[in-house]
């Protein structure tokens, strides 16, 4: 059977995003992020977008530049820096309209996206101040015994989380929109693909053959399928600087770079000079690689 050629570049996935939708971002904190699509956005007049992800430099960027209405989330953070400090700085403005979750919360929202439903029932969440604060949170009573034939349980009902488009990064791809991830995690990467319907674009680190997934991993690595995507995007070191191992490591330099760059508008704007206001995804890299080379990142 024919593998379908789904290869696009950055802009051209951008051209199909528009105002107002709800973007999946995958990756987790400062992990395997897809930060070339996320610069294609930031150089795009894209704007009151609602992003849903377990937020890192994807969130920070895209609210620095004013890009975001709404963000949905479990956590925003760096990893090695815990609290992203351009979200913060948007959050403390008041700039920013925010649904805070668990966790699992964040993940069975997509879950129910994914399997088409309109909720799920949880137990997370409950004893917090969540569902006081988000009003929009509704609770269910079981239908069934609770435990030892006791009252039905009165459980959290978390809504699905339906994505407009979804935007993820795989380490390896072929040309249909196949996906393979090389780490110790997927994330939820899978889920966000399905919460979009098909509308997934991925980028990659390599687009290779089809049967050249096997010679990268066991079929267990293969969880993207091109059932979920609508585009491909090969984009070495497309994730930087956030981490996508085994192909590269978090940039922690430029990392920390980049959020000292939160202190003030005078220090944002020079970092965005140099980093952000560049015509392509190229120039970024070129720029990038020659840091590299005078031993500015590790």
């Amino acid at each position: 059977m024919a593998i379908p050629d789904k290869r696009m570049t950055e802009e051209e996935v951008v051209g199909e995003l528009r105002d107002g939708m709800t973007i999946g971002i995958g990756g987790w904190g400062s992990r395997r992020k897809p930060m070339s699509l996320v610069r294609a956005i930031l150089r795009s007049d894209l704007k009151d977008l609602t992003i849903v992800s377990y937020g890192g430099p994807d969130i920070g960027l895209l609210c620095a530049a004013g890009k975001v209405r709404k963000a949905v989330y479990g956590f925003v953070s760096l990893d090695s820096i815990p609290l992203e400090p351009h979200f913060r700085l948007a959050r403390q403005s008041g700039s920013l309209e925010a649904m805070e979750l668990d966790e699992g919360m964040l993940l069975l929202g997509l879950q129910a996206a994914a399997w088409r439903v309109p909720f799920l029932p949880t137990r997370a969440g409950l004893g917090t101040d969540l569902p006081r604060v988000m009003p929009e949170l509704q609770m269910i009573t079981s239908p069934y015994p609770g435990p030892d034939g006791g009252e039905p349980e009165e459980l959290l009902a978390m809504p699905a989380l339906p994505l407009d488009a979804a935007l993820i990064h795989m380490n390896r791809a072929d040309q249909g929109g196949n996906g393979q991830f090389l780490g110790s995690d997927l994330f939820m990467d899978d889920l966000m693909a399905m919460a979009a319907g098909g509308n997934t674009f991925l980028s990659c680190e390599q687009v290779i053959p089809t049967e050249d997934f096997a010679k990268h991993g066991s079929f267990h690595t293969q969880r993207i399928s091109r059932l979920m995507t609508a585009g491909v995007v090969e984009a070495p070191g497309g994730a930087h600087f956030t981490e996508c191992p085994p192909d590269y490591g978090r940039d922690e330099a430029f990392q920390r770079e980049y959020a000292l760059a939160a202190a003030s508008p005078e220090t944002w704007d020079a970092f965005k000079q140099q980093w952000l206001d560049l015509e392509t995804e190229a120039e970024y890299q070129k720029a990038v690689a020659a840091r590299r080379a005078e031993g500015g990142s590790r």
